[in-house]
Formats: structure tokens, C-alpha cells, sequence
């Protein structure tokens, strides 16, 4: 079978990747081609074009990146033509990946969506594209099946989450030789995961830093994001307990003691290596007074809204701030707090499922088509 994958950005790389793994278990004549990043072209396939050139944040970036945005649309579409999958599989990255399925469709083409837009927070009028323009949907949290066919009368697949696999399935860390290859000292390790994308990371970032001198018990190491160059973030490293890693949040995660992370998958992840974490988000001005008036989740942690309720302290846009970090961290960094925490992390993996979710996902899409 011809498989095109689409994904666009770093967290749908990875799942990409994982999917891909078990796609050529379940076909041994897979021929895949897709949009990704490294890991999805270090397990084979063809890469069309790199994340990194896709990645554009909040509603102004958009609009300024326009012309960009079409021209890869265009592109993505001629060579959909040229290659001529069986399937078609999105991951997530409605923005773009709607768009496609909304063409495809009716030129025959089977249209799989392994991770679902997010539409049960914003724009929940897709459904309508989604149920005309979408064949079989992969959904990965426990309260999207509900949203889905109880709400939409829309049949669903709940997979688990992919995340599980990819942090059970990894060669574990010694601590130990991670330190000493990165010249950290034997203090706890506070993480920083500052986001992907350059606007995000400095503004992120220059208030994570804020904190650095009232904690001198630890060390700080900023997490790299793999889209971007070591000469970004070197304006950020001006102190001696701050250290830089690039492109191994995972190794990082299983080393830290505690992490400010911003918003969005890493929330997720942080929790399921079980690290204490507090949620930081800070958007620009304009964006934000947008979002806030479509988006009525209760929370923006993934954590918090699988579990519906408050597990990790968010900070968001002008509750981000130096004093309210500071005192943010250091109830992480109590015993008391921190087995408390640590509980509802695991009723949080218990409630997405288990492992298997690439392999589910994989053997059904291979099902559907044969």
C-alpha cells in the first residue's frame, strides 16, 4: 500500500515516526511518503518537506505568512496527484491538514485522521468538514469519544495515547552519565521547556530566567527544540546555573526534579515522566484577546483537562510573572505537594488508556484498506 502522512510539527513527528514503525509491521509492502521531521525520516519513507517551514503561531503570524501557507497548500496537493496513496493519514495540524482532506475527498482519495483537531476547545463548527471530509478518525483522549458520538453522531476510534509508548518504550537514562556528559553538577535539576517556535521561546524563556538567581539549590537547563540553531539561545545563557540541551527533552525529563513548561503537549509529557510541573503561558497581546474570547476551556494543560480539574498550577498571560513563578516552584519543590502530585499522575495514565496506541492505529488503518 502507498501511505501519505502529514504532519506538522514536532510532537506529530514523533507519533508520525511511532505510527510508521508499525506500519511497516502491519505491511510489509508500505510505501510511505510524507510531510515530518527527523524522526519520521529516520524511520524511512520519503520526506516532501521539514515541520520547520511549516510552523507558524498565533493569529498574526498567520495572516503575515499567508502567501507561504498557500504556496506549501499547492504543493502538498501536486504531489499528493504525482504519488497517488491508498490513504491519506492527517496528524493533527488542522490549519493545513483540513484544508487537504476537504480537497481530497472528492477526488476519491481515503482520508485518515490519526490524532483529532482539538475542536472540542475551538471551532467546534468543523465538525461539519470532519464528518463530510474524513473517513475514519484515531482519537487519543478519553473524553473525545463522548464529544464525538454522543454529541456529533460521529463514530470514533479511541487508540490511547501515543505518548505512553513513546516514553515506555525508550531506552531508560542513566542519570548519572547524562550529567557528566553535559557538565551538570550533582544539585536537582530544574527543567525549562520553553516551546518550539522563536517568538514563544524568548518571550518564555525571559520570564522562566527570571527566577534562576532565588533558587540557588538547583540548576536550570533550557530544553532545545530540534527546529531550532544553538545560536538562538545562546542571548539566554549569561549565567553559570543555567545550562542548554538540545533535541533530548525526554533524557532531560527523566533527570529533572521539577519543570516550568509551556503549554501545549509537553504538559503531557512532563507529567507522564512524573516530574512536578507548573504551566506557563504568556501569547502576544493581540492573539490572546482572540483566543480567550473563542476558547472557553476551563483549563489550557492537557493534564488538567484529561483529568477535569485543576492537577498543575497554570499560569496564563498576566499571572506569568516573576513573583508568582517563584512561589509557584517552590510549592513544587515541598515533599507534601509533591506525592500529592505525583498520585493524580498516575490516575491521569490510567485514564488514557495503557500502551498500544501506534500499533491500534496502524493495524486498523491497514484493516480499513484491505
Amino acid at each position: 500500500m502507498k501511505y501519505y502522512i502529514i504532519a506538522g510539527e514536532a510532537s506529530g513527528d514523533l507519533h508520525g515516526a511511532n505510527l510508521m514503525k508499525e506500519l511497516y509491521k502491519a505491511d510489509a509492502h508500505a510505501n510511505i511518503r510524507f510531510w515530518g521531521g527527523d524522526l519520521m525520516e529516520a524511520t524511512g519513507g520519503t520526506l516532501v518537506k521539514h515541520y520547520r517551514e511549516l510552523a507558524f503561531m498565533g493569529f498574526t503570524e498567520v495572516a503575515m505568512n499567508l502567501k507561504t501557507i498557500f504556496a506549501n497548500i499547492k504543493l502538498c496537493k501536486e504531489d499528493i496527484l504525482a504519488f497517488k496513496p491508498d490513504v491519506i493519514i492527517f496528524i493533527d495540524y488542522p490549519g493545513f491538514n483540513m484544508r487537504i482532506a476537504k480537497w481530497a475527498k472528492p477526488l476519491g482519495f481515503k482520508t485518515h485522521y490519526y490524532i483529532s483537531p482539538q475542536i472540542w476547545a475551538w471551532k467546534e463548527n468543523r465538525i461539519t468538514a470532519i464528518k463530510r471530509d474524513v473517513d475514519h478518525m484515531y482519537i487519543i483522549l478519553p473524553f473525545e469519544k463522548d464529544f464525538y458520538e454522543q454529541k456529533h453522531n460521529f463514530a470514533v476510534e479511541f487508540v490511547g495515547h501515543p505518548l505512553i509508548d513513546a516514553i515506555h518504550n525508550r531506552k531508560r537514562t542513566d542519570t548519572e552519565r547524562f550529567k557528566k556528559d553535559h557538565n551538570l553538577d550533582s544539585r536537582p535539576v530544574i527543567a525549562l521547556l520553553p516551546g518550539s517556535r522563536k517568538q514563544e521561546i524568548a518571550k518564555m524563556l525571559s520570564i522562566m530566567l527570571s527566577v534562576v538567581d532565588d533558587f540557588p539549590d538547583y540548576q536550570f537547563v533550557i530544553a532545545g527544540a530540534p527546529s531550532q540553531e544553538y545560536s538562538f539561545y545562546e542571548q539566554f545563557l549569561t549565567k553559570s546555573s543555567v545550562h542548554f540541551i538540545s533535541n533530548q527533552t525526554y533524557d532531560l525529563l527523566s533527570v529533572a526534579y521539577a519543570a516550568l513548561v509551556t503549554s501545549g503537549t509537553a504538559t503531557l509529557e512532563t507529567a507522564l515522566f512524573k516530574v512536578p510541573e507548573v504551566v506557563c503561558y504568556k501569547g502576544g497581546w493581540l492573539s490572546y484577546q482572540i483566543a480567550k474570547r473563542i476558547i472557553t476551556l476551563k483549563y489550557i494543560s492537557l493534564v488538567n483537562l484529561i483529568m477535569d480539574k485543576e492537577v498543575v498550577k497554570e499560569l496564563i498571560q498576566g499571572e506569568l510573572n516573576k513573583k508568582n513563578l517563584k512561589k509557584e516552584l517552590n510549592r513544587i519543590l515541598t515533599a507534601e505537594y509533591r506525592q500529592n502530585l505525583l498520585k493524580q499522575y498516575d490516575l491521569l495514565e490510567e485514564k488514557l488508556g495503557g500502551k498500544g496506541a501506534s500499533f491500534k492505529t496502524a493495524n486498523l488503518i491497514f484493516k480499513h484498506l484491505t
